[in-house]
């Protein structure tokens, strides 16, 4: 007993500190999670404040929280600026992106799947190809672009903003690397069933790859809505304008409209955010899942 009751007496205090030191670290844990979140919201805080302020009220010296009264006007100022064609530029950007984003999908998947399953004896060099144009910068071939597309006539038009994009070696590469993975046992079945590769590949890899396919999505469609360069140059007519390129007029060498800035960035985030909202449960299948379902 007395051998059991040093035990119990030495065991008692590590027990205690290895439970301090717990607490402590889950504390930590949670401060540095609130820093965190804090960090992460702060733009958005800026976005909507200085969104709903005036011009005085975002140049003012003294900082509050929120303005003493809101300018929900602001929001309507934005459409009804006859400059800057903010809904036009909406439309704009949404046809791009849902254009793009479904292009480049049907694209880099199909060429993806047939890097990994067809079998061909330069496969392997195409392939190469492709990962080779990833390491050219896009300045090399931005001018050469624009020379094409003036040269057809798209200049100013949704056609030179989406056909030129429609094709991403860098998703045609993950695509590729994720066929690779695809279970063989799934498409032979389907191939007794008298299947060809283009049957296989809509009717067993394409239904069970739907998160892979959204998390390819939302961010081919990300970077569709947030391009500027391209957008810039080849919409030279405010018709044909994106939502970048409008938010950029509203800072020249004349003139700083900050208050319709800020609105028209809070405006252009939101589908942003809603696509997240509707895609981070298939973001995170996509990336943790092989996309095959029980």
């Amino acid at each position: 007993m007395a051998v059991g009751e040093r035990t119990t007496g030495t065991l008692e205090p590590i027990g205690f500190s290895q439970s301090i030191a717990g607490r402590i670290g889950t504390v930590l844990r949670w401060i540095a999670l609130f820093i965190a979140v804090v960090l992460f919201l702060l733009p958005f805080y800026l976005i909507l404040r200085n969104a709903l302020s005036s011009e005085a009220d975002i140049t003012a010296p003294d900082w509050t929280l929120f303005p003493a009264h809101l300018q929900w006007g602001n929001l309507r100022q934005l459409f009804a600026d006859t400059e800057v064609p903010i809904a036009r530029a909406l439309y704009n950007s949404a046809v791009v992106g849902i254009l793009g984003t479904a292009g480049q999908l049907l694209l880099a998947s199909m060429a993806g799947y047939g890097l990994a399953r067809i079998p061909y004896k330069h496969a392997d060099k195409i392939f190469y190809a492709i990962v080779a144009t990833l390491m050219i910068p896009g300045a090399v071939t931005f001018i050469p672009s624009f020379i094409v597309v003036s040269s057809l006539g798209w200049v100013s038009s949704l056609r030179g903003l989406i056909i030129p994009t429609l094709f991403s070696g860098f998703a045609a590469f993950l695509f590729r690397q994720y066929f690779l993975g695809f279970p063989r046992e799934l498409e032979e079945a389907a191939r007794v069933d008298g299947a060809g590769y283009f049957g296989v590949f809509w009717r067993i890899v394409v239904p069970n790859s739907l998160p892979f396919f959204a998390a390819i999505a939302a961010i081919t469609f990300i970077a569709n809505w947030n391009s500027f360069l391209w957008p810039l140059v080849i919409g030279q007519d405010s018709s044909s304008w994106t939502i970048q390129v409008a938010m950029s007029t509203f800072v020249t060498a004349q003139t700083i409209n900050i208050h319709e800035l800020f609105m028209a960035v809070a405006v252009s985030i939101l589908p942003l955010i809603l696509i997240f909202a509707f895609l981070q449960r298939y973001l995170i299948q996509g990336v943790t899942q092989s996309g095959i379902k029980d």
